[in-house]
């Protein structure tokens, strides 16, 4: 049977049951994930009487973007902008480039302690980023990095869980091919970036944007690090509106959204490389 007339076939057969059970279930599952970012949408162009009002309605009855014009008037939203931007793409560079390196180098060479190190990246991943809030100020302080972009940036740039994915990737590549290329005459750097590098990039697209996405969305560090407010990320610039004015509640949807446009506009572009990175790197799994 050829392959148009198996397609017919298979076409006239219709749904199996299992099929369409699978896809209400997907579209349900949507819907709930979704249902939050249309009420923040809707919410955020009505008036403040009317997002507060009972009965909750989902569209407003009047459209109004006085909430968005608040948060421009009463918040430093370019700067702020531009500080998230500054500050998550450094971090992002940063740790792709010695995240690549050291998950590198824990994979493909032999050295005295590589296991005691290895075990500290290991307790990395079990300690939460707030217990070292305290002593990470502390250093940055004695430093004279506070009110910096230094101070934003330097403590974000040794993620463990990043090394960890990295090094595993670098694992299952093949050592055969390295090894060719040191039969040809080439150096373990000329390797890495023109044989190992190439090959990973799924697992660094997929390290970039996990950590441009928590980067941007990183609230409790910038805070801690930045009294200025010409440095103010995203986060921390639009909690301030909110604490000095009260909760407005068509103006902290309209805020929100703001600060999660740029990471919707990263996944509706990057979709493909987040799914291939998960796929490469394990953490579907995790």
């Amino acid at each position: 049977m050829s392959t148009a007339t198996k397609a017919v076939a298979g076409a006239r057969r219709g749904w199996r049951p299992s099929q369409i059970v699978l896809t209400a279930l997907g579209l349900l599952v949507s819907a709930v994930m979704t249902a939050p970012l249309f009420w923040t949408l809707f919410t955020s162009f009505k008036s403040e009487s009317e997002a507060v009002a009972v009965p909750v309605k989902w569209l407003p009855e009047e459209w109004t973007a006085q909430a968005w014009r608040s948060i421009f008037e009463t918040g430093n939203i370019t700067n702020w902008f531009v500080n998230s931007v500054v500050v998550s793409v450094c971090v992002t560079f940063v740790v792709v480039l010695t995240g690549a390196l050291a998950g590198y180098g824990f994979a493909r060479t032999e050295f005295r302690g590589k296991g005691a190190l290895m075990g500290l990246v290991m307790a990395g991943l079990m300690i939460s980023p707030a217990v070292l809030g305290v002593p990470l100020f502390s250093t940055v302080q004695s430093l004279g990095m506070v009110d910096t972009y230094w101070g934003m940036i330097l403590p974000q740039c040794a993620p463990a869980a990043m090394v960890y994915i990295l090094y595993k990737f670098f694992q299952g590549i093949p050592k055969e091919l390295e090894e060719a290329a040191f039969c040809d005459g080439a150096g373990r750097w000329r390797i890495f970036f023109t044989i190992v590098l190439p090959l990973a990039r799924p697992s660094l697209s997929a390290v970039g944007i996990f950590t441009f996405i928590g980067s941007w969305n990183n609230f409790l560090w910038p805070y801690m690090v930045t009294n200025n407010p010409e440095l103010m990320t995203m986060p921390n610039g639009i909690a301030t509106v909110m604490n000095s004015y009260g909760i407005q509640w068509a103006q902290l949807m309209a805020g929100g959204l703001m600060a999660g446009l740029p990471l919707i506009v990263v996944f509706v572009f990057f979709q493909r490389q987040i799914v291939a990175g998960v796929a490469h790197t394990g953490l579907a799994g995790q």
